[in-house]
């Protein structure tokens, strides 16, 4: 039998062209992988000699010239919306519940009732909170005029915690448990407050906090007064980050909770761990000083034993057992 025999050039031919759908398939895989991805969302890079594969057809649009941006849209702090409820500066829209309390007149409940008649109202307006929700007080108090003598009359507003100011004392108390108490700054308080349609400046929450603390500071000095004169009493430190150490760092400070007999907790702040802050806040006091094995409480006794021997050191369990 004769063999068959293959011709060189032809099978050089066909080696030539299993390489060149072999090019062929690896560059319409790649080009696959760009268009609709594999790992990642890679993009095809634009080739200015080379068409592309499903080019849109390119619409020219006229431009408007005359086009301008209004300088309103961009507003500043001083400027109204139209939402105002009055001139102290309290802004709310539509969505904010309110909720209008009626003070009566005097003048309207006594025996001299008919001598006088409602001519208008007045307006107190407070923001106050509710759990999970910001409601608006409108105290509105009846102007009268008497008929006979044509005097006006308006009674006068309820008392607030801070004068001239238009936050409730249950937004005062909300702000400050809600950040000393569940660690919500003020900032995100900002934002739930604008989320709620009510619009004040973080400026203001500072402000508001600020004397809301002056006005607890009496209530701190005599629950502490009250934690000195336990016979027993706990104190630890505990590091908290305040104050700006340097660029993208915080100082490290410390917490001194004091613990009383009464369960009265009052918390003290110091830059250092030092022994001489604690000696400081134990000035005065006279019994049993418990606390762990941190080596500066020692010498905190040992400072206030000097004049009269007051104090004894008990050492937590906790800490010392084996």
């Amino acid at each position: 039998m004769k063999a068959n025999k293959t011709n060189p050039l032809h099978q050089d031919k066909v080696s030539q062209l299993e390489e060149h759908i072999v090019v062929l398939e690896q560059q319409l895989n790649w080009f696959k992988r760009q268009l609709f991805g594999r790992k990642s969302e890679k993009q095809i890079i634009e080739d200015t000699h080379q068409g592309q594969l499903f080019a849109a057809t390119k619409v020219d649009t006229p431009q408007d010239d005359t086009t301008e941006v209004k300088s309103h849209k961009r507003k500043s702090n001083t400027q109204r919306s139209g939402d105002e409820v009055n001139d102290s500066g309290l802004r709310f829209d539509d969505t904010v519940p309110t909720k209008v309390i009626d003070i009566p007149a005097p003048e309207l409940q006594g025996e001299d009732a008919d001598q006088y008649e409602i001519i208008g109202y007045k307006e107190t307006t407070r923001l106050a909170q509710q759990p999970g929700s910001y409601t608006v007080l409108i105290y509105r108090r009846p102007v009268v005029r008497h008929k006979m003598e044509q005097t006006v009359k308006s009674s006068e507003a309820p008392t607030n915690v801070l004068d001239g100011c238009y936050a409730d004392v249950s937004l005062l108390a909300g702000l400050m448990v809600d950040k000393g108490v569940y660690h919500l700054p003020l900032y995100r308080q900002h934002q739930r407050m604008i989320d709620s349609g009510i619009h004040i400046s973080r400026a203001t929450l500072t402000n508001w906090i600020q004397k809301g603390i002056e006005l607890l500071k009496p209530i701190y000095r005599a629950q502490l007064k009250s934690i000195l004169a336990s016979k027993t009493l706990a104190m630890d430190e505990v590091p908290i980050k305040a104050g700006r150490k340097s660029k993208g760092k915080m100082k490290q400070t410390y917490y001194w909770p004091m613990f009383g007999d009464n369960d009265e907790i009052a918390f003290t702040w110091s830059n250092s761990k030092g022994f001489m802050h604690a000696k400081n806040q134990l000035n005065g006091f006279s019994g049993v000083l418990l606390t762990d094995g941190y080596a500066a409480y020692t010498r905190t006794v040992k400072e206030l034993n000097k004049k009269e021997n007051n104090v004894i050191h008990a050492a937590c369990w906790v800490h010392y057992h084996e």
